[in-house]
C-alpha cells in the first residue's frame, strides 16, 4: 500500500511511519521488491512545500532525531528541535531509515517475496540507491525540492550524493566530517568490521534469523568502529592505564583469566549495547553501502562532478577526526564552484564530535538555513 501525507494533514511529530515505495532497481545489479522505508516528520510542510528539511542518519541512526509527540530524545538534539538550528517550528523536517537498516524499512531481517527473512539473499545496497529509494518517499511526501539535506558520517555522504544525483531538488547542502569518497583506510577499518561478524560462529552465512544471532561479531565490530570514533587524545585522557577496578590486568594465573583496562571495559560496553539494538546483516549492508561512497563514480573529476549541483553547500569537520581528515573536507570544499569555507568542530572526542559538539556550529547553521 503506498503512503500519501496530504499538505492539509496535521502530522505526529518524531512518530515512526511507513511508506511502501515499490520495486528498486539497484546500482549493483540487484533487485528488490515492494521496498518499504521508516520515516519521521517533525513540523508541518507548507502549502507550496518549499520548507522541508531533510536529516540523513550516520551508520547506526535510527530516524528519532530530535523529540516528537514521545518526548523520547533524539540523536542530534543540538541541531534540531523548536528554536533549534533546524527549528521543528519553521521547518518540515524529515529523517528517514536507510534501505539495508534495521529501524523498519526494507532490509536483511525483513520478508523476503518467500516470506523468510532476506538474510545471506539481501542485495548489495550503496548510497546512490538508498537516495533514489528517498527520492520516491519524497515524491509522496508532496516535496519537489528540499529546503536543505544535512547529515553527518554516513549521513553527510548521502546529503552529498542527494545534491549530486537529484541537483535540481537540493537547494542547500550540509556535508559534516566526511569527504568525496570513502578512502582505502576507511574500506580496510570497515572490512575489518564486517569480517569480524562474517566469522563470528553463529553468522551462518548470513542466515542465522530463528537461532543464536552472532551477537560476539557484532560487538567486535563496534569495537573496532568504536576506536575510529574517538581520539588518541580522548581515550588517553578518560582511561589511561588505568585499570577496571576490582580487575587488574597484571595478576592472572593465565592469559584468558586477566583482568581488563578501563578503556577496554568501555569497548566491551559499546559493543554490548549495539548488540542489543541492531542487526548484524543490517551492519554489513549498511557498512557496504559506506564503503561504496565516491560521488565521482561513473561523473568525472571531482570538480566536474560537483558542478552538477547549484546547491548553497556548507562544509565541516571535526579537527581531531582520525576517521574522516579535515583535509577530505577541505578537498571537498576547494573543488566546489566559489568559495566555500569549511567550518571546524574543535573537540577532543574525535570523530563523534559531529553528533556531541555541533552546537559550536550554531550560529554559522542558521545563517546557512537563512532562506
Amino acid at each position: 500500500m503506498t503512503v500519501t501525507v496530504a499538505r492539509t494533514t496535521v502530522p505526529e511529530h518524531g512518530i515512526v511511519r511507513y511508506a511502501s515505495i515499490g520495486g528498486l532497481e539497484l546500482e549493483a545489479g540487484g533487485y528488490l521488491p515492494d521496498v518499504v522505508l521508516a520515516y519521521e516528520t517533525w513540523g508541518t510542510l507548507n502549502e507550496d512545500g518549499s520548507n522541508a528539511v531533510l536529516i540523513e542518519h550516520a551508520l547506526t541512526g535510527s530516524t528519532h532525531v530530535t523529540r516528537g509527540d514521545t518526548d523520547e530524545a533524539g540523536w542530534w538534539e543540538q541541531l534540531a528541535g523548536p528554536g533549534a538550528p533546524v527549528d521543528t517550528d519553521q521547518f518540515f523536517v524529515v529523517s528517514i531509515n536507510m534501505v539495508g537498516g534495521c529501524y523498519g524499512s526494507t532490509g536483511p531481517s525483513s520478508p523476503a517475496p518467500d516470506g523468510t527473512p532476506w538474510g545471506s539473499r539481501f542485495p548489495l545496497v550503496t548510497l546512490r540507491d538508498s537516495t533514489a529509494a528517498e527520492a520516491r518517499l519524497a515524491d509522496q511526501l508532496g516535496i519537489d525540492s528540499w529546503f536543505a539535506v544535512l547529515g553527518g558520517s554516513m549521513g553527510g555522504a548521502r546529503a552529498l550524493e542527494w545534491a549530486i544525483t537529484f541537483p535540481e531538488r537540493v537547494q542547500r547542502c550540509t556535508v559534516i566530517s566526511v569527504g568525496a569518497a570513502s578512502t582505502a583506510e576507511q574500506i580496510a577499518f570497515a572490512q575489518a568490521q564486517t569480517l569480524a561478524i562474517r566469522q563470528d560462529a553463529n553468522f551462518n552465512g548470513g542466515d542465522y534469523y530463528g537461532g543464536p544471532c552472532p551477537e560476539d561479531g557484532l560487538a567486535l565490530a563496534r569495537r573496532i568502529a568504536h576506536i575510529t570514533y574517538r581520539s588518541a587524545a580522548e581515550l588517553e585522557g578518560r582511561f589511561g592505564r588505568a585499570a577496571q577496578a576490582p580487575e587488574s590486568p597484571l595478576q592472572a594465573g593465565s592469559l584468558g583469566t586477566r583482568g581488563r583496562y578501563q578503556v577496554e571495559s568501555y569497548l566491551d560496553h559499546q559493543g554490548t549495547k549495539l548488540v542489543q539494538r541492531f542487526d548484524a546483516n543490517s551492519y554489513i549492508a549498511i557498512t557496504e553501502a559506506l564503503m561504496s561512497h565516491d560521488i565521482c563514480r561513473g561523473r568525472g573529476t571531482l570538480p566536474e562532478t560537483l558542478a552538477r549541483s547549484s546547491a548553497r553547500f556548507f562544509i565541516a569537520a571535526v579537527d581531531s577526526d582520525r576517521l574522516y581528515f579535515p583535509s577530505q573536507s577541505r578537498e571537498l570544499a576547494q573543488a566546489l564552484p566559489g568559495e566555500v569555507n569549511v567550518h571546524l568542530i574543535q573537540a577532543p572526542i574525535g570523530h563523534d564530535g559531529f553528533l556531541t559538539e555541533i552546537g559550536q556550529l550554531g550560529n554559522q547553521l542558521r545563517e546557512h538555513l537563512l532562506p
